[in-house]
Parts: structure tokens; C-alpha cells; sequence
């Protein structure tokens, strides 16, 4: 979702007066009232068959169709990737007028737009391919992560990691959706250690509620002592956390994303997934490492190091041809 704000924005740049309607799983409501400049309202979509994401809610299906079809928008668009399977659910919305992506060649008639699908590319930029075909202004390809106040204060409130100094820790962030993917605790324990020592800071490790035993595995890992905040607090207030932090070391996974959204330097290791796809696109702030055999600790230390001593730039974006390691 986070990947798909460029899109948004260029949109909204384009009709600053629209009123936009975003659908998406349940838990998005969170997403649209975050970024309500882009966003007027939000409709849960309760599942398809062919979708895995969540089990059709099937007595939900007739009402949902009928709120959508009974908007009569002027424009439905699909930014659910190839459009396999969405382009039958958003054809169905009753829109005017159609656009989205398809496998293939693109077609397009007097009501439907289908974009063929770019295969490389990182997220941002290939949803932005569509909102650029439908004449939308270019507004940058960054993301973004507005925190609120009500994120700070939930922060406090939480105690999780009371009378930390702004800038005086790093996070570390051990876990992600698919557990398959994640870099091993004594690796992440073994990062933690070294940057401590080398630089005094302290060490945050953060996640939901349910990663928490991933947390107290990487603080049993290491020598130093470490902060576990894997609690039961939101994305925001998870995010106000990290604000304040001089590193994220983490997975491929969405806290990633909300690091680059908030301008957080990271060092992201990737082991399953497209990196040329999901990596941030600031290659200079964001360092992505390959290491699928968990192998590469040195590596992931360098890059952290270079990134606390302050040899990326701070504040401004890089192109995205800077390589991976």
C-alpha cells in the first residue's frame, strides 16, 4: 500500500477536487485515514475466491457491490498488479470508465485503459506508469509516512521504550509476514553487538505483538543489552519509534517501506523476494543486501557503518540506478 502513494499523489495532483474511494482488505482503513489528502473514504472489500489475502466474507458480496455500483464513479482503476483476477472484480464497480493493467499487450477502447504490465521495475514506478498514461502529473516517485500526534502519544503511553534520546538507538526489526524470509536472530544479534560497541548506541527491537518471542531470541543472542518493544501497538506508533532512531536494520518487509517513507536510514536484508522490485528507491540511503544462506553479516556491518558515520547523504533522494549488494 505505502508503494502505492506516489500513484495517489499524482492522481490527486490531477484532480485536486475528486472525490477518490479507496477499497482494499479491512485493515487499509487505517491506510486512507493516514493519508487522507489522497484518500475521501475507504470500503473494505470482503474477499474473492482466487484472492488468498482473507476468506470471502460471502454475506457481505451483494451490499459491497451495490455501495460501489451505487457511487456511479467516473473512473475505477486497478493497482493490483496484473489484473488476472482484479480486472474482473473492478469491471464490476459500474464506473464510467476503466483503467488498470493486464498481462500482455495493452488495449484500450472508448471505456477501458488496460496498461500492459511492466515485469521490471521497483512498485512505485510501475504503478506510476499508469497514472502518467492517464495524462496525471509527475509528483515524484518517493513515499511518504505522515506520523500524527496521536502516533506520538501512543508511543508514550505505551512505555514500550521509555526515555530513549531521539537519535541515541538504532532498530532493529527481526520479523516479517513470511517467517521464511527472515535473516537468522544471531545474525541480527551479531549486527547489534558490533554497532554498539563501535558507535554506543542503544538497541531497539521492535515488531508486533506476535513477533515478540522473535525479539527476545535476538536479545538472547547478544552480549549487549537491548530494548524489546515487539508490542501491541500500531503501525503509527511502531513508526513514531523508529523516527527517532539513527538505523533500521530489518528484513525485506513493509517496515521498510515506512522507513523510507519517513526518511530513516535502513540496511534491508533480502533472501526470497524481487529485490529490484520492493527495494526503496533511494539506493544511497537504503542499502539492500542478497543474502539468502545468511552469510553476509560483514556485509550488512559495512553498509550500516557507512550510513551511522554519515557517508550517505542525508535528506535528499538518489537516482535509482545506484546498484545492489
Amino acid at each position: 500500500m505505502l508503494c502505492a502513494v506516489p500513484a495517489l499523489r499524482a492522481l490527486r495532483a490531477a484532480l485536486p477536487g475528486a472525490h477518490i474511494v479507496l477499497t482494499g482488505l479491512p485493515w487499509a482503513a487505517q491506510f486512507a485515514r493516514r493519508f487522507d489528502t489522497y484518500v475521501n473514504e475507504f470500503i473494505p472489500f470482503p474477499g474473492h475466491p482466487l484472492l488468498p489475502e482473507q476468506p470471502v466474507r460471502h454475506e457481505e458480496l451483494t451490499s459491497y457491490y451495490a455501495s460501489v455500483c451505487g457511487r456511479e464513479c467516473d473512473l475505477a482503476l486497478q493497482l493490483h498488479g496484473s489484473g488476472d483476477i482484479t480486472n474482473h472484480i473492478v469491471a464490476g464497480f459500474g464506473a464510467h470508465t476503466m483503467a488498470g493493467f493486464v498481462r500482455g499487450e495493452s488495449t484500450q477502447t472508448d471505456r477501458t485503459v488496460l496498461l500492459a504490465y511492466p515485469d521490471a521495475g521497483a512498485e512505485p514506478e510501475r504503478l506510476l506508469q499508469l497514472t502518467a498514461r492517464l495524462g496525471a502529473p509527475a509528483v515524484g516517485s518517493h513515499l511518504e509516512f505522515p506520523l500524527r500526534r496521536d502516533d506520538v502519544d501512543e508511543l508514550e503511553a505505551s512505555k514500550v521504550a521509555p526515555e530513549l534520546e531521539p537519535g541515541s538507538y538504532i532498530c532493529i526489526h527481526p520479523g516479517a509476514r513470511k517467517r521464511d524470509k527472515c535473516w537468522p536472530p544471531e545474525r541480527f544479534a551479531e549486527v547489534a553487538d558490533e554497532l554498539h560497541d563501535e558507535f554506543g548506541l542503544d538497541t531497539v527491537l521492535t515488531g508486533s505483538a506476535d513477533e515478540a518471542p522473535l525479539a527476545r531470541a535476538v536479545a538472547r543472542h547478544m552480549r549487549s543489552p537491548a530494548i524489546e518493544a515487539a508490542a501491541p501497538i500500531s503501525i503509527g506508533a511502531m513508526a513514531a519509534l523508529m523516527s527517532r532512531a539513527r538505523l533500521l536494520v530489518c528484513n525485506d518487509t513493509g517496515v521498510s517501506h515506512i522507513a523510507a517513507g519517513l526518511g530513516l536510514n535502513s540496511v534491508v536484508v533480502f533472501s526470497k523476494a524481487d529485490i529490484a522490485r520492493w527495494a526503496p528507491l533511494d539506493r544511497l540511503r537504503h542499502r539492500c543486501i542478497w543474502d539468502p544462506a545468511a552469510e553476509r553479516a560483514a556485509v550488512v556491518l559495512q553498509h550500516a557503518r557507512a550510513l551511522l558515520a554519515g557517508t550517505a547523504p542525508s535528506g535528499q533522494r538518489a537516482t535509482g540506478m545506484w546498484p545492489y549488494w
